[in-house]
C-alpha cells in the first residue's frame, strides 16, 4: 500500500514527505513497524527509546535524513532536549507519535507499588509530556498533528491489568480534551486504540476466537493515517469500533455478564505467564 510500501516512489505518492515526526518507544514492536511506515511515507522520523543504541541503529537502517538517540519520556526537560535536537538534525517538527508504553500484569492488590509508579509515570506522564511540548512547537505553527497511543483498555477495564487500564483510559479522555482544545488552531490530536497487538507487550494474552489479532503493521498504518487525513479516532481492528461502543450503553451489571460469557476478563487476567516471563522480568528490572 502507499503507507507501507517498500518501493521507489515520487515524492507527491509519499503524503508526509518531508515531514518531520517525533516517535517515542521506537525501537521494537509498533515503534519500529510506525518508524518503517513513516519513512515509506516519506517522513523524516526521529526515533526515541530508552535504548538510545538501537534507536540510532534503527534510524541508520532507514536511510538518510533520521535521527535516532535515547529518550526517557517520563523526563520532561530531556524530552524537551530530544525534540530540539531532533529538529536541529531534521528541521521544524510536525508530528509526535507518543508511543512508549509497557504492561505488567498483576492482581492489583498484589501490583508493587515501583511497578504501579513506573506505569502511571511511563504510559501517562510520558504521553502527557509529549503532547505539551507538541502544543508548544505546533500552536504556533498551525500546524501538525498529536497521535496518542492508547488501547482498547482504555475503553473497558479489564481484571488483571487495573494500573494498566486507568493509564489508558486517562489517554483516552487527555487526547478528547487536547483535541476539543486545540479546535481552531490547526492542530489536531489522533487516539489509537488498538486490541491485543501481537508484540512482546502482547504476548501470552488470552484472545477471545471472534476478535483478531492485530499486528504491527496494522498499527503502523493507523497511526499514517490518523496523521495524513488527521483522524480523531484509530480502533484497530476495525470491528471493535462499532462494537466497543455499544456494549459501553449496556448496564455495567450486564456488561460484566458479557464480559465474562465471551471471556474477556481473562484476556488480561489469566495470560501465559511462561510466554510473558522474560517481559515481565524486564519491567521489574
Amino acid at each position: 500500500s502507499l503507507l507501507t510500501g517498500g518501493t521507489a516512489r515520487s515524492d507527491l505518492e509519499r503524503p508526509l514527505f518531508n515531514q518531520v515526526v517525533v516517535l517515542t518507544g521506537g525501537a521494537g514492536g509498533i515503534g519500529t513497524a510506525t518508524a518503517k511506515a513513516l519513512a515509506a511515507a516519506g517522513a523524516k522520523v526521529a526515533i526515541g527509546d530508552l535504548d538510545g543504541d538501537a534507536a540510532a541503529a534503527l534510524a541508520d537502517s532507514l536511510g538518510e535524513g533520521h535521527y535516532g538517540a535515547q529518550l526517557d519520556v517520563t523526563d520532561y526537560a530531556g524530552f524537551e532536549k530530544f525534540v530540539d535536537e531532533a529538529e536541529a538534525e531534521l528541521g521544524p517538527l510536525y508530528a509526535i507519535v507518543n508511543n512508549a508504553g509497557l504492561m505488567p500484569l498483576n492482581a492489583f492488590d498484589e501490583e508493587p507499588r515501583e511497578i504501579t509508579e513506573l506505569q502511571i509515570n511511563v504510559n501517562l506522564y510520558g504521553v502527557i509530556n509529549g503532547t505539551q511540548i507538541a502544543m508548544h512547537k505546533l500552536k504556533p505553527l498551525r500546524r501538525g498533528q498529536i497521535v496518542n497511543i492508547a488501547s482498547q483498555a482504555g475503553k473497558t477495564g479489564f481484571p488483571g491489568g487495573a494500573t494498566y487500564c486507568a493509564t489508558k483510559f486517562a489517554v483516552v479522555g487527555l487526547s478528547e480534551a487536547v483535541r476539543n482544545e486545540l479546535h481552531g488552531s490547526g492542530v489536531g490530536v489522533t487516539c489509537v486504540m488498538p486490541g491485543v497487538v501481537d508484540t512482546r507487550l502482547g504476548a501470552g494474552l488470552s484472545q477471545p476466537g471472534f476478535v483478531e489479532l492485530v499486528t504491527p503493521q496494522e498499527v503502523a498504518d493507523g497511526i499514517v493515517r490518523g496523521i495524513v487525513e488527521d483522524r480523531p479516532e484509530i480502533w484497530l481492528p476495525k470491528m471493535t469500533r462499532a462494537m466497543i461502543p455499544v456494549i459501553q450503553l449496556l448496564p455495567a451489571k450486564v456488561r460484566d455478564r458479557m464480559s465474562r460469557a465471551m471471556g474477556t476478563d481473562k484476556t488480561l487476567g489469566e495470560p501465559n505467564r511462561e510466554v510473558r516471563a522474560e517481559y515481565e522480568k524486564e519491567i521489574a528490572g
